[in-house]
């Protein structure tokens, strides 16, 4: 009789431990994974070449860091600027081969057309929300202005572009690096008020590396 009690006390017993553990698991808040799409905009003119395959190593890095289901887009800046590849993060092979072919010097180029290169980016930013990511661009370059005006960067406007992406997406992030202080101060002078300290990220060549995190912060990582 002593052994069917001690049994029914236990089974009362662990009842009430799964149902102590269930209340408490519905009230744990699952967090909810939202894949993001990278836009890349890496230098390739003359006046970077010497930071190129630092750059090149810390795009490979944040690649490493997102998920196999986000998804990249790599614009290549230099005379003009187009798109050298698009697809998972974790295709370290493709990758690897698109930014040695398609990142090497060409001395018949000259300029930095980082404003085409902009538009293109925040073009795919918005295209790739209405596909359900989270978008952000990621500008690695000396952010100078060479060549074809219209190709370059208005700051004037600028702001007003990178507001209107962000309005049409909801959520959108962007990190600017390997450029001078200089010119990454004026940036967060410029695109700071529009996306705040926490969707703006900036570091120069001894930052960069640190950014990376701040980035997986700024699209929910």
């Amino acid at each position: 009789m002593n052994n069917k009690i001690k049994i029914i006390l236990f089974l009362v017993a662990a009842l009430i431990v799964l149902i102590i553990s269930a209340l408490g698991l519905s009230k744990v808040k699952v967090d909810d994974f939202h894949k993001a799409a990278v836009m890349f905009v890496i230098d390739a003119s003359a006046s970077n070449q010497k930071d190129l395959p630092n750059q090149i190593r810390t795009l490979k890095q944040l690649c490493s860091m997102l998920d196999p289901e986000d998804h990249i887009k790599v614009l290549r800046v230099s005379e003009t600027s187009y798109l050298i590849y698009e697809g998972s993060p974790q295709s370290s092979s493709e990758i690897r081969k698109s930014m040695e072919k398609f990142t090497e010097y060409d001395s018949k180029e000259y300029g930095t057309a980082y404003g085409l290169s902009l538009k293109k980016a925040f073009s795919h930013s918005i295209n790739m929300q209405k596909e359900g990511y989270i978008p952000a661009v990621v500008v690695m370059g000396d952010l100078e202005n060479e060549g074809d005006l219209e190709k370059q960067i208005d700051w004037n406007t600028l702001p007003q572009e990178v507001k209107d992406v962000a309005d049409k997406t909801g959520n959108f992030s962007m990190m600017f690096l390997y450029a001078n202080p200089e010119k990454l101060d004026f940036v967060k002078e410029k695109l700071g008020p529009i996306l705040g300290e926490d969707k703006l990220i900036i570091g120069t060549e001894t930052t960069a590396t640190k950014s990376l995190r701040k980035f997986l912060n700024a699209i929910g990582r």
